[in-house]
């Protein structure tokens, strides 16, 4: 009966000894958890284990602002700060596109006249001159695309259109008009033929495309 008793006992204990491990984990596990701190530009993540941080991890969200925008195809989409976004236009055809503005060349620059050769810095005078242009137009939107003619690189043209278009781009955005989408097609897109001085000269240009 003693021998009996003392296997109980044993017994006993063993699974004292397991029980309170398995609280102690338990515990440890409670005291540690996930907290999150949001912020306006993200939210840090950290791992609380007896009152302190033992990993913070912090995670950076994309900022919106509610704005609304055109574009290429003069289609105005609405967007709120959080992210979502739709058409503006509530005429739809029966497949449920949206019936939007369409565009029209306004204006071709002669790029000899606005830059200097591999430059694409506006003059004064010049800025002016399309600040004037921009103010009168009447566009709901724009489109700014660079060409220019053949004798460099394809890489370097496409920059080079790239850099002129967005310097007309700031011109317009300095007086309040709206640019939709700013291209650089370098001599991908030609006018004329580049075999000849007057149809290289057509090529670099700058065209501005309304959206009305």
């Amino acid at each position: 009966m003693h021998l009996n008793l003392l296997k109980f006992l044993q017994a006993a204990l063993r699974g004292f000894a397991i029980l309170a491990s398995a609280l102690t984990l338990f515990t440890a596990g409670a005291s540690a958890q996930q907290q999150y701190v949001f912020t306006e530009d993200g939210f840090t993540q950290g791992t609380v284990a007896n009152g302190k941080i033992v990993r913070r991890t912090t995670i950076r969200a994309e900022r919106y602002i509610p704005t609304i925008w055109v574009d290429p195809d003069g289609c105005e989409h609405w967007v709120m700060d959080d992210g979502f976004e739709g058409f503006m236009t509530p005429n739809v055809t029966r497949e449920g596109i949206p019936v939007c503005r369409r565009g029209q060349t306004g204006a071709v620059l002669d790029t000899d006249q606005l830059f200097a050769t591999n430059q694409a810095s506006i003059s004064s005078a010049n800025q002016k001159r399309l600040q004037e242009f921009f103010k009168s137009a009447g566009a709901t939107a724009y489109v700014i695309e660079g060409h220019t003619d053949s004798r460099a690189s394809d890489a370097y043209n496409m920059k080079l259109s790239q850099r002129r278009a967005e310097a007309v781009a700031r011109v317009a955005r300095s007086v309040g008009a709206r640019v939709s989408a700013i291209r650089g097609y370098g001599e991908r897109v030609p006018r004329a033929s580049n075999r000849t001085a007057k149809g290289r000269a057509s090529n670099r240009r700058v065209e501005i495309q309304y959206i009305r």
